[in-house]
């Protein structure tokens, strides 16, 4: 990529992305597969070369088996390093019980095993895939990466989520157009008891619905409810349908199959919060 071709407001945060990574000499990513760690960690890559920077992603429990082998597919073709950190057995009651600030303390344990296998390889900051307009969203998470010291050079730079994507596309990097995929855990209404069997039907459930088409949604598990989230561009899809995705949702012990009408949005737990 000829950093000349882009816009000049692009290219400055570009620039200024850079210049941060140079500053900490060598890092330690977190990859969740989505767009915004990838490119962060081609941008390290680029800025520091393979060998001052390592990734790393979180496994198991809240993180579905494509976010995973999405990680492992960023690595490969950016030439880094990945090293899976397991946190299936993760028994912490600040995250099961799942409070509202859930995310903080998930977050908090996830970074602390990416600082610890910082020092153990000799590299010298952790660093995250923030961008600057996560601050206007409801995440606890942030709170964690400020109190442990995480950097954020997207946030740094003022990368807002479409300067992410047009920079990763512009790099050539796949993952530039990929939906936004958060933790399982926010398909679950707060305080109710987060468990593997849980997780895992949310898991197959979504990807039944992805599989037959539905490229951004979101399936909010209430029990013996299913409520599912679609682009209202999907309504049409979604009632045409209608038996299949029943059909599928009740073999995995779902009551009730509803569609949301309101639509696909982020946070919609956070909602009653509000």
């Amino acid at each position: 990529m000829n950093p000349e071709n882009l816009p000049e407001n692009l290219r400055s945060k570009y620039t200024r992305c850079r210049e941060i990574l140079r500053s900490l000499g060598s890092v330690v990513v977190g990859l969740s597969g989505g767009v915004d760690s990838s490119l962060l960690l081609g941008l390290a890559v680029d800025t520091l070369g393979s060998q001052k920077t390592l990734a790393a992603t979180a496994t198991g429990l809240m993180h579905p088996e494509c976010d995973t082998a999405a990680a492992r597919q960023i690595a490969e073709s950016l030439g880094a390093q990945l090293v899976e950190i397991d946190v299936s057995d993760l028994a912490d009651s600040n995250i099961l019980d799942n409070p509202p600030d859930r995310c903080y303390w998930c977050k908090r344990f996830i970074f602390r095993e990416l600082q610890q296998l910082a020092v153990r390889r000799g590299l010298a900051v952790v660093v995250s895939g923030s961008n600057a307009d996560d601050s206007s969203e409801y995440r606890p998470g942030s709170r964690a990466e400020a109190e442990l010291g995480i950097s954020r050079p997207l946030l740094e730079a003022n990368m807002t989520k479409q300067d992410v994507r047009d920079l990763a596309r512009a790099m050539g990097l796949a993952t530039w157009d990929k939906p936004s995929h958060p933790c399982l855990a926010t398909r679950v209404p707060y305080h109710r008891k987060l468990t593997g069997e849980l997780l895992r039907r949310i898991e197959q459930a979504e990807q039944t619905l992805i599989d037959m088409g539905f490229s951004q949604c979101r399936l909010r598990d209430h029990d013996t409810i299913a409520r599912i989230e679609v682009s209202p561009a999907q309504f049409r899809r979604a009632i045409d349908m209608r038996e299949e995705i029943v059909a599928a949702l009740q073999e995995l012990g779902y009551n009730y199959i509803t569609l949301d009408l309101q639509g696909f949005r982020s946070g919609a737990m956070d909602e009653l919060l509000e």
